[in-house]
Order: structure tokens, then C-alpha cells, then sequence
């Protein structure tokens, strides 16, 4: 590009007030050179788009790439979709849990800021008491919003719920009356419960004849806009309960239930433009115009697996049953999704068998790579179970090992292998997939009977724990270890579009206060599997 484009480029900067380094200035060039006879509009929305991401006043080439790859994707994705039945394969990211990014609430300024050093897998005792107050801060900034629990400046329609606002449970000391507190549900002691807040904790007492003599009172919120009687409580999950000082220093707790959700518009307009999700900002007319585009993506379609045992003969013959059905269908999926476990005995320490499964993956490749549609048309993407080959058994697993998956990917050189959990951004919309037998789990780790009040169904207590809690696995970390500075990749906050769960319980779907979830079940075991359409979240439970 000639020298007067240098300067013009320079001279923009400067007008600005940015100092421009030599290689990003090559980076800036170069993504003009794509737009021959519109170099100068192509410069000044680059510009623009910079100044949303620079930190400092110095331009350098890994911001303008970073930049510019989001603005040639967008590109991409306006001029493959002139047809409206087509799939683009760049309105597809897959976002593994490692690069997923940290953010931490700054209480006195009362906004978040994004984490800059490393993290280490082996965090230091420091980064698991940061663990449990980055859980409590995250619920604690959201229900600061909610209009019921917080004291009114000027007299309202909501006055006479004064009594809703939350005390700090230090302040518990001394006061009589009934008391509305947040807090960690925690065993400090063996056999004795504890509600834990950043300022002190106080002992509760959760024994048989407490929960029998107030009855189904203990998980009831009031009748009004949050009837929260849904979910599954055990230790470290996150409440708000009524309740009074007893004189022997116990909180007699009178009413109990999980923070209310928040709407996802009303979180993002509180974040201030960080991306929670790492699917890429976007400004309001990249929105809108994927939006648009994602209206006309009609045939774009989803098949999600769990428990894909490519070592039993059976999965393997039902697998090829469904592999025939799509690949004769007029349309292909876009995506496939395979969650494990991929073998049916779990790969520990006992499992000497690692050549053999590395052997079965190539066999599933080539299982695919026979189907000329899907393999040219369709992405595959796998997600680790609960029992895979992997460093460890805590969440989140990074993605299966590369000696397992190099004999598949010679097959389908485009399989994408990501972590557990992990996150897809299909245009707008997030979705997160997660494969842990959760429901049981929980279900055993429950501190109380879940309340039958606005449903009995267990799968639907599961969501609204997951939900309430922003948090994909609130269980102790006794029962699922997790990577102390890693938590944050389980978050569900803002609350995504779709929740997809591969569970071993009964396959499920229903909307929750506007979130698609479904289960998808156990391939394997109970020969089931989701077709999903995110174009209009649909969810298609279907079996062999």
C-alpha cells in the first residue's frame, strides 16, 4: 500500500491521541487492502472498533489482529449467508473452559474488572478462600438490584418490605425480631451448619424436627413476584432465609430459598461491555445484523450424544443407525456434539486399555468419514465425561488427550475436541453444554427434601439450583473437586440462552424463566439423543 495511506493511517491515530507501532500499522494496512476502494471507511471502523479495546494509549499488532479477525468474521459471515438456508461455519465458536475469562467484583467501586496475571492449576490455600468469595460476591452485587431486598431511598409501593433488606449476619448480635440474611451454607463443625457471609458466621440448626415442625414453610418465599420454592440444597450452596437470634445463639430459620434471578438484559447492561462468555463483543448493529442472520439460519440443526462407549458393539451399531438417518436427511446437522464417557468402564488408575481406545476413536473417524455429507458438511465436536482419560477427576477436565484423538482426527481433520464444560456462540445466542451426572449427585448431597410445592419433578429442581446459583456444579468440594482458580469457568452468569446437561437421569426439556435446558440422557444405556434447532430453540427429544 502506497506511503500517502501510511500517513493517512498515522495521522488518524494521532488526531485521536493513539501512538501506533510499526507492525501494527503493517496489520492496519493490510486489513484496508480487503476493501479496494474503500480503504479510508474500512480504517476508520477498525479505529473505531480499537479505541472499545485498547487499555492504554499505544497501538500494538495482537490488539489490531485480535480486532481485526473479529471484524473479517463478521464479513464472512454477512457474505456467506446470502442464501437464507445456508450454514456458516464461522457463525459457530466453540469456547474451551481454559480460555474462558476471569472477572472479579470490585465492592467499593461496585463494578467488575478482568483478572490480567496467570492462573496457576495449582492455586495456593489463598485461591480457595478467593473461591468461595467470588461465588458470594457474584449473588451479592445481583441481589443488591432486586428491588424486594433492598431498603428504599424515598417512600414507594415497596415500602412495606422494608424488612426484606439484608443484614449483614455481624450485625445478628444483640437484635431481636425477625431478620432477612444471605449467607454460605457451610459445616464448620462436623454434624453442625453454619451460615457463612463476609463478615461472620452463625450456627443454624437444619435437624429433622425443625424441618417437621415448620413444615413446608422452610423452602417458601412469599406469594409475590419471586415464589421461589424450587431446588436442591446442600452444603456450600448459596441462600437468603428468614429468620430470629434464638438466646442460645442459634438462627432459627424460618423461611429459606435461593437468590432470585436477575434478567439476562438487565446483568449486561451492568457489565459495562465485558464479555463474560468470551464469544466476542459485539456493537449494536453486529447484533442486530446476526440477529437477523440467525432468523434465517432455519436448517441449522444440533445432535448432541452422552455417553458415546465406543468400546461396546451396540452403541457403536445404534450410532451408526443415526449417522445414516442425518446423513439422508436433505439437510445435514451443522454440529454434532459427542459428550462421554467414551468408554464404558471408567479410565483410572485400573484401566490399562488406552491403545485400544485410541484404536476405537479411529474406527468412529472412519465411521464418520464414510458419510461424504456429514463429513464435509457437518463440524464434530467432543466433550470429556466424568470418567474419561484425563490429568484429573475436578472440573473443569480440559479436553481429551491428543494420543486418544490422533488416529479420529486423521479421518475428520476438523473434529474439535474442548473442554467439560464448554461453550458454543451460535450468532447471538450462548449456549453452554456440561457433562456430569449432576442430579444424582445433588440429590444425595441434599440437606433437606426438595419442596413438592410448585413441582415434584427432580430435573427441574436441578436447573433452578444451577440457575439461582449462577453455577454449574454447587456441590461441596468434598463431592467434586474443582480447580480453586478455575471456578469461575462453571459460572452461568449472565444467564446463557440454552443449558444443555448430559445427565444419566431421564431425558428432560423445558423452558426456566426463559432458558431453554434439556438432558440429553444416556446414548448407550437408554439409546437416547436431542436434535436441537437453536434458530428457534427447539428441542427435539428423540430415541432409537
Amino acid at each position: 500500500m502506497n506511503v500517502s495511506m501510511r500517513k493517512k493511517v498515522q495521522r488518524k491515530c494521532k488526531i485521536i491521541g493513539y501512538n501506533l507501532k510499526v507492525d501494527a500499522l503493517d496489520e492496519i494496512l493490510s486489513f484496508a487492502s480487503h476493501f479496494e476502494g474503500n480503504e479510508d471507511e474500512a480504517i476508520d471502523v477498525l479505529l473505531k472498533e480499537l479505541e472499545k479495546s485498547l487499555k492504554s494509549t499505544i497501538i500494538d499488532k495482537e490488539t489490531v489482529h485480535r480486532v481485526v479477525s473479529q471484524l473479517l468474521e463478521v464479513e464472512a459471515d454477512v457474505e456467506d449467508s446470502s442464501d437464507p438456508g445456508t450454514s456458516t461455519s464461522s457463525a459457530l465458536r466453540v469456547v474451551d473452559a481454559f480460555d474462558f475469562p476471569k472477572y472479579k467484583y470490585d465492592t467499593i467501586r461496585k463494578q467488575f474488572y478482568e483478572h490480567t496475571g496467570t492462573l496457576s492449576i495449582h492455586g495456593e490455600a489463598s485461591a480457595k478462600a478467593a473461591l468461595y468469595r467470588d461465588r458470594f460476591l457474584l449473588l451479592s452485587q445481583r441481589l443488591s438490584r432486586d428491588q424486594h431486598f433492598s431498603k428504599p431511598a424515598f417512600e414507594s409501593e415497596f415500602s412495606h418490605f422494608g424488612s426484606c433488606e439484608i443484614s449483614p449476619i455481624q450485625s445478628l448480635v444483640g437484635q431481636t425480631g425477625r431478620k432477612w440474611v444471605m449467607g454460605v451454607i457451610s459445616q464448620l463443625e462436623d454434624g453442625h451448619y453454619y451460615l457463612e457471609d463476609l463478615t461472620a458466621a452463625v450456627k443454624i440448626n437444619l435437624s429433622t424436627q425443625i424441618l417437621h415442625e415448620l413444615g413446608s414453610i422452610i423452602i417458601c418465599f412469599f406469594d409475590w413476584q419471586y415464589k421461589i420454592t424450587t431446588g436442591l440444597f446442600s452444603e456450600n450452596t448459596i441462600v437468603v432465609v428468614e429468620g430470629e437470634m434464638l438466646v442460645e445463639g442459634i438462627f432459627q430459620v424460618l423461611t429459606c430459598g435461593f437468590p432470585p434471578l436477575e434478567d439476562r438484559d438487565k446483568s449486561l447492561k451492568v457489565l459495562a461491555g465485558h464479555d463474560f462468555f468470551c464469544g466476542g463483543t459485539l456493537t449494536k448493529e453486529e447484533t442486530i445484523r446476526l440477529e437477523e442472520m440467525e432468523k434465517r439460519a432455519v436448517n441449522d440443526m444440533f445432535v448432541i450424544l452422552s455417553d458415546v462407549w465406543l468400546d461396546n458393539e451396540e452403541a457403536l451399531t445404534k450410532l451408526e443407525t443415526v449417522l445414516d438417518g442425518f446423513e439422508s436427511v436433505e439437510v445435514v446437522p451443522s454440529l454434532f456434539v459427542f459428550m462421554g464417557n467414551f468408554c464404558s468402564r471408567p479410565c483410572n488408575l485400573s484401566f490399562h486399555s488406552y491403545s485400544s481406545l485410541r484404536m476405537q476413536f479411529g474406527k468412529l473417524g472412519e465411521m464418520i468419514a464414510a458419510r461424504t455429507r456429514l463429513k464435509e458438511q457437518s463440524k464434530f465436536l467432543f466433550i470429556p465425561g466424568p470418567d474419561d482419560a484425563g490429568p484429573s477427576t475436578a472440573l473443569p477436565r480440559c479436553a481429551l488427550p491428543k494420543y486418544l484423538t490422533e488416529e479420529l482426527q486423521k479421518h475428520i481433520p476438523n473434529a474439535i475436541f474442548s473442554s467439560n464444560p464448554c461453550r458454543v456462540k451460535f450468532y447471538t445466542q450462548e449456549i453452554v453444554f456440561f457433562r456430569q451426572d449432576m442430579l444424582h449427585r445433588m440429590r444425595r448431597s441434599c440437606l433437606m427434601s426438595p419442596s413438592t410445592e410448585e413441582t415434584d419433578d427432580l430435573f427441574q429442581h436441578l436447573v433452578a439450583t444451577i440457575t439461582h446459583q449462577s453455577h454449574l456444579c454447587p456441590l461441596p468440594l468434598t463431592v467434586q473437586p474443582i480447580i480453586w482458580n478455575y471456578d469461575h469457568c462453571l459460572y452461568l452468569y449472565p444467564t446463557p440462552h440454552t443449558i444443555v446437561l448430559g445427565d444419566r437421569s431421564q431425558q428432560k426439556a423445558f423452558k426456566y424463566t426463559g432458558i431453554t435446558c434439556f438432558n440429553t440422557g444416556s446414548f448407550s444405556i437408554d439409546s437416547t439423543f436431542v436434535a436441537y434447532r437453536p434458530c428457534s430453540q427447539e428441542v427435539e427429544l428423540s430415541a432409537l
